[in-house]
């Protein structure tokens, strides 16, 4: 991948962890740069950004600490998803991911086609959440 497009997600990973970049600044920065979906593994501590030519980058994302639950817990994981969506006070990413760990999430998908991200578990199971309009 070209390097400004490998800095480009680096910097949207790391606005994310440090609070500095907000979903939606994060979403409108890449879609405006040429990607189109992005993958967080909580397993793996990775963070996969595409672009439609089949080109990605994967990055090292901060490890989360809590254990994935063996099953994914919808009504959890939607409220970790709604804390986050309205930016509840001493909310941070690094939070919504050790929520969303707990909730039994081990991976999600966004996809700005789509407009949407899908949260996965370890089974399969799966939450979907479209953009808030």
């Amino acid at each position: 991948m070209d390097q400004r497009f490998e800095t480009l997600a680096a910097t949207c990973l790391k606005g994310a962890e440090d609070g500095t970049m907000s979903f939606p600044q994060i979403v409108a920065t890449l879609m405006e740069n040429g990607f189109e979906s992005y993958l967080v593994d909580f397993r793996r501590a990775s963070a996969v950004y595409y672009r439609p030519d089949g080109d990605s980058v994967a990055l090292p994302a901060h490890p989360v600490a809590t254990p994935i639950a063996a099953a994914l817990d919808g009504a959890a994981l939607a409220a970790a998803i709604g804390e986050a969506q309205r930016q509840v006070p001493g909310y941070s990413y690094r939070g919504f991911c050790e929520k969303s760990a707990a909730a039994g999430c081990a991976f999600y998908l966004v996809s700005f086609s789509g407009r949407r991200a899908v949260y996965f578990g370890r089974t399969g199971q799966s939450h979907v959440e479209p953009f808030p309009n």
